[in-house]
């Protein structure tokens, strides 16, 4: 089967690794690159048919944990202080950017993740943020 994946932690579809979806388990007997997609076979899945059944299913992998990592699902919701204990709002979203990705605030106010200087997943997000940028 050919698989996009959408992280950059190849890991996730390393032999035995086991992901689920809406029809079940899946774990990964084999797996390779080809041109900017992977190539894996499931236990189980040995021919075209069975392939074909699992055709268009979204596949999710269990939570990492990487000490100084930010994943989106945990700054999203998540309260946003200065380093001076200024409260400015809630994580919206997450905007790719070339220069560092953008916490978007429920205000629509923009903060680049370089200034995030300690963070509670799901809970708060401390920022060190110049003067005026969130004014």
């Amino acid at each position: 089967m050919v698989i996009d994946l959408w992280t950059d932690r190849t890991e996730r579809v390393d032999v035995g690794v086991i992901l689920s979806s809406d029809a079940g388990e899946l774990r990964v007997a084999a797996s390779r690159t080809h041109q900017n997609h992977f190539l894996v076979r499931f236990e189980g899945v040995g021919d075209r048919s069975g392939a074909e059944m699992l055709r268009g299913l979204e596949l999710r992998a269990p939570a990492l944990f990487v000490d100084g990592v930010l994943w989106v699902h945990e700054l999203v919701g998540a309260r946003v202080l200065t380093v001076t204990g200024r409260d400015i709002g809630r994580v919206a979203a997450l905007e790719p950017n070339p220069a560092s990705d953008l916490l978007v605030l429920e205000s629509g106010a923009l903060v680049p993740l370089r200034f995030v200087t300690a963070f509670e997943p799901k809970v708060q997000v401390t920022v060190d943020i110049p003067a005026g940028l969130v004014d």
